[in-house]
């Protein structure tokens, strides 16, 4: 069988990607092993995925954010972030991006769930339930063999498999990792005072603390702590557990109490030393796996696939080969572009605000305050959001 396209991973990123291109007549196969029965009910993971309004027009323009029903979308209308103790913040206002808000929250499964159901209006996407295990590559096209035995061809091949993926190494692309030796545990928690619709990052001596918030008096709590730490809270009974939550954050919102599971997950960076291959790209986390404290990971996923799906679409405008080095190079240097200065600078914020030493310490304060009284700084910040 031979595709236009091939994309390895059924998760988000790429999904998206292979909405964004259906309607260029292009055919599109999907392998992931995940049955076809979980992409359509997707499971609850606990994380909630803080959305920019450049990434909410990406979806607008695939045609998914319509699917999602309003009353399962909240906004953000101002983010805080502390240090420590103080009572000073960094405060981010959507008066300051001119918005009626800052961005939007939605929980990561129903992003799962609306893609995979605009995915299957697509005719000329295929599905197939299986794992890919060799890539080989001649000057035509891709040769992949799956694990039900069947081989396909492909003009590109496309891997958006995470940041652990598989397809990654198949194509002898190594990666910068960063292991940061820490857990971070993501749950959801009514609470009794109003959040206000303002998102709060902590960043503590022994712990990170966020709070992002959700419909209602709920909110996704993320709590990044040493992975001594994190067994311990995970194993805390539900009582206990919101008592502790509720005193990490000085009882600011009142009684907390867990909605739901707790789930744990590493917190493991990655940053591919090259995004492309002969024939191959790589988007989403398997390209760059952020740290969450910036909650940008999916928001710069969207941009690398906006960026590769405008890149085939040019190339076939032009009669070019979309797997061709010309069209790829493009790709690459564009993502690259954006990636670099964000995957560095978050990785040099959680460095610099984990850090518990006294001169860190005083850097902390100075940045903060920095950041929040120089424009230029603080719009620097903010120009990802709109």
């Amino acid at each position: 069988m031979k595709y236009d396209i091939t994309i390895i991973g059924s998760g988000p990123n790429g999904i998206a990607l292979a909405c964004s291109l259906a309607d260029k007549n292009l055919k599109i196969a999907i392998i992931d092993k995940v049955p076809k029965k979980v992409l359509e009910n997707p499971s609850i993971d606990g994380r909630e995925i803080a959305l920019t309004h450049r990434s909410a027009k990406i979806l607008k323009k695939i045609g998914v954010w319509n699917l999602i029903p309003d009353h399962l979308i909240s906004i953000i209308k101002e983010a805080r972030v502390l240090d420590g103790c103080s009572k000073f913040f960094l405060d981010f206002k959507h008066q300051d991006i001119k918005k009626d808000y800052l961005g939007y929250l939605i929980p990561n499964h129903l992003i799962r769930k609306y893609l995979y159901k605009l995915l299957k209006k697509k005719n000329n996407v295929t599905s197939i339930e299986a794992e890919c295990l060799d890539i080989s590559v001649n000057e035509k096209y891709s040769s992949l063999l799956l694990s039900n035995k069947k081989k396909i061809k492909s003009s590109l091949v496309v891997a958006a498999d995470s940041r652990f993926s598989k397809t990654r190494p198949k194509m002898s692309i190594s990666s910068f990792v960063h292991d940061f030796n820490k857990d971070m545990i993501v749950c959801r928690m009514e609470h009794e005072k109003y959040h206000d619709n303002i998102a709060y990052e902590y960043f503590q001596y022994d712990q990170t603390l966020a709070l992002l918030p959700y419909i209602n008096n709920q909110s996704s709590i993320v709590t990044t702590v040493s992975k001594k730490s994190s067994s311990c809270l995970m194993k805390l009974n539900e009582n206990k557990f919101n008592k502790q939550i509720q005193s990490n954050f000085g009882n600011f919102f009142g009684a907390m109490k867990l909605i739901g599971k707790r789930y744990c997950y590493p917190m493991i960076t990655v940053y591919s030393k090259k995004f492309v291959a002969d024939r191959f790209a790589l988007i989403g986390d398997a390209a760059v796996g952020m740290h969450p404290v910036t909650a940008h990971g999916f928001n710069l996923g969207l941009k690398g696939i906006e960026i590769l799906s405008n890149e085939i679409k040019s190339a076939i405008k032009c009669k070019i080969d979309i797997g061709s080095s010309t069209v790829l190079r493009k790709y690459q240097y564009k993502l690259h572009s954006i990636a670099i200065p964000l995957y560095l600078s978050t990785n040099g914020i959680v460095t610099l605000y984990t850090n518990t030493t006294y001169p860190a310490k005083l850097a902390r304060k100075l940045a903060l305050r920095v950041a929040n009284t120089i424009k230029p700084v603080k719009r620097a910040f903010l120009s990802v959001l709109e």
